[in-house]
């Protein structure tokens, strides 16, 4: 059955688009601009876009984000939900833009404003330091810190946005990124078969006792190895299991103390609706049996769960996070009009 959208202005798009005068086929073109600056896969073709804006298409999720860049508006200011509290609240008219008077937005606000989404979810944190921390790397300047390199782990739920998180902060710090599925998928795929099991299950008693261990175990071992030589590690995974026990939370921040490494963890907070648009939009094969029994999968999910120890939250509720993470990224690439 169609998930409704009770919340969607459609009509906004129109208005959004004329108010800066541009035509159905100008739309598509600078959509499909956007969609190559940022890996979006949308056709972008008039008839599409008519019918967003007619209100007989929700756009799906690139398509949104796509928007969200052109207009430079949030996706609740475009009329595709609900605002978010704190978050700006759909607007009844932008002004046309003046290109030849146009200022361009500052690269340091948007990447700042970006990362604003992290803030802490104990109170033996400081998001701002870490704010700084990032910051300085991407400005490179924090070679005089006297810290150890940071590792960086960035969990989430399968559909959360940990990914696009994890590898924002790689672009801007230069920080290598160890995603658990890249390192780990093909040897763990044919370790299942060999073993009786199917290449993409995720889920049975044969991978979560057998395989899942090794998994992390590999991702764990490649992140020591690059520490060791003092170089920067963003890990990317979900870390369900990890980050909800306390022993191994410890241990591991005993290592980094004794390795003087500085620690930070990272939860990826999202709704269930929006995991699963992303999980069912994206159509990978080890989340086919998630699909397949969505209800059964979305029971074991704990939207308040928060890892074990110090630690930081992104909001990424119905995408709010990803959505400034593509406005900065269109701003560093002077993406615009």
């Amino acid at each position: 059955m169609a998930r409704k959208h009770p919340d969607w202005k459609p009509d906004l798009l129109r208005m959004h688009r004329e108010e800066i005068g541009l035509t159905l086929e100008d739309t598509g073109e600078k959509l499909r601009e956007i969609a190559e600056r940022h890996g979006f896969k949308i056709a972008a073709n008039f008839q599409t876009i008519w019918g967003h804006e007619k209100g007989s298409v929700f756009p799906g999720p690139h398509y949104r984000r796509a928007y969200c860049r052109l207009y430079r508006r949030n996706e609740a200011q475009l009329g595709f939900r609900k605002a978010l509290p704190g978050e700006d609240a759909p607007v009844e008219s932008v002004p046309a833009p003046a290109s030849a008077e146009r200022k361009l937005p500052d690269q340091s606000d948007a990447v700042r404003k970006a990362l604003s989404s992290i803030h802490e979810g104990t109170g033996d944190v400081d998001s701002e330091a870490l704010l700084n921390r990032v910051v300085n790397a991407w400005n490179s300047t924090a070679g005089a810190s006297t810290d150890g390199p940071p590792m960086i782990l960035v969990g989430g739920y399968a559909g959360s946005g940990k990914s696009e998180f994890a590898k924002f902060l790689g672009r801007l710090t230069g920080w290598p990124i160890l995603d658990k599925d890249s390192l780990t998928r093909p040897l763990v795929d044919q370790l299942l078969v060999s073993l009786g099991g199917e290449a993409h299950d995720r889920s049975s008693k044969l991978y979560l006792e057998k395989v899942r261990p090794l998994e992390y175990r590999c991702l764990m071992e490649a992140a020591w190895d690059n520490l060791d030589c003092g170089i920067p590690v963003i890990l990317d995974a979900p870390f369900i299991k990890e980050f909800s026990q306390a022993d191994w939370m410890q241990r591991l921040q005993n290592r980094c103390r004794s390795k003087r490494v500085s620690l930070a963890t990272i939860w990826v907070e999202c709704d269930i609706e929006s995991m699963r648009e992303y999980i069912e939009f994206r159509g990978a094969a080890r989340d086919a049996w998630k699909m397949e029994a969505w209800e059964e999968y979305a029971a074991g999910l704990n939207v308040e769960f928060r890892p074990q120890g110090p630690h930081f939250v992104v909001d990424n509720r119905l995408g709010a996070a990803v959505a400034l993470v593509d406005e900065a990224r269109d701003v560093l690439s002077g993406g615009g009009l």
